[in-house]
């Protein structure tokens, strides 16, 4: 493909992980029986948080200040949620919405670090932080345990992304099939985990 292609493809990535981060965060508010502004602005929080201090770390312009209709599009996300029936919202899909985020936005976070020069190993973990940062921030602000300091499957689903990525990019994969595989590798782990409680296993002190 050429590389407008590469670019539109890391582009969609872009926006879905945006999308349903801010989605999360929309849907943790309402469950929360918080008001149409603060649903807004978790929607926003959690839409750009990742991709914010990724950028502040690689040295680039904060993407959603220079792009404004990245926040129209998180308020709107939350005011679709705010005005539609709260059944239509019922189950895991504030789960299932953290799993698509969290793969796609690990995948573009280490492609943009990449596009700045930042070398692969803190390129991987400048994806893992894009996946990861939003959904903290939005746990912090409702007050419930952050899913990153629980042992579920979480962390380990954003690097696996991001890693795989990197590795087909290495052996000479085009980046649409890099970025693709990457991606869908790391929503697979994290829903695998998600279905079945799957967790890693939590510290215990070997000398008790």
């Amino acid at each position: 493909m050429t590389g407008i292609d590469n670019a539109l493809l890391l582009r969609l990535l872009d926006l879905v992980g945006i999308g349903v981060f801010a989605l999360s965060g929309a849907l943790m508010a309402v469950r929360l029986r918080q008001t149409l502004i603060t649903a807004m602005f978790f929607a926003l929080v959690t839409g750009v948080g990742g991709g914010s201090v990724r950028d502040l770390l690689i040295g680039a312009p904060v993407f959603w200040v220079q792009d404004g209709a990245i926040a129209a599009v998180c308020i709107a996300i939350a005011l679709v949620v705010w005005l539609t029936p709260e059944r239509w919202w019922q189950g895991q899909l504030l789960e299932w919405a953290d799993a698509v985020g969290l793969a796609a936005y690990a995948v573009f976070g280490t492609a943009k670090a990449l596009a700045w020069g930042v070398p692969p190993v803190p390129a991987l973990l400048m994806g893992v932080i894009t996946g990861c940062v939003g959904g903290t921030i939005r746990d912090i602000l409702a007050g419930v345990p952050s899913i990153i300091v629980r042992p579920e499957i979480y962390v380990t689903a954003a690097a696996l992304a991001s890693g795989l990525y990197l590795l087909l990019l290495w052996g000479g994969v085009g980046t649409p099939v890099a970025a693709a595989c990457g991606a869908i590798a790391g929503f697979v782990l994290r829903g695998a985990a998600i279905h079945w409680s799957l967790a890693l296993p939590a510290y215990r002190d070997p000398a008790r």
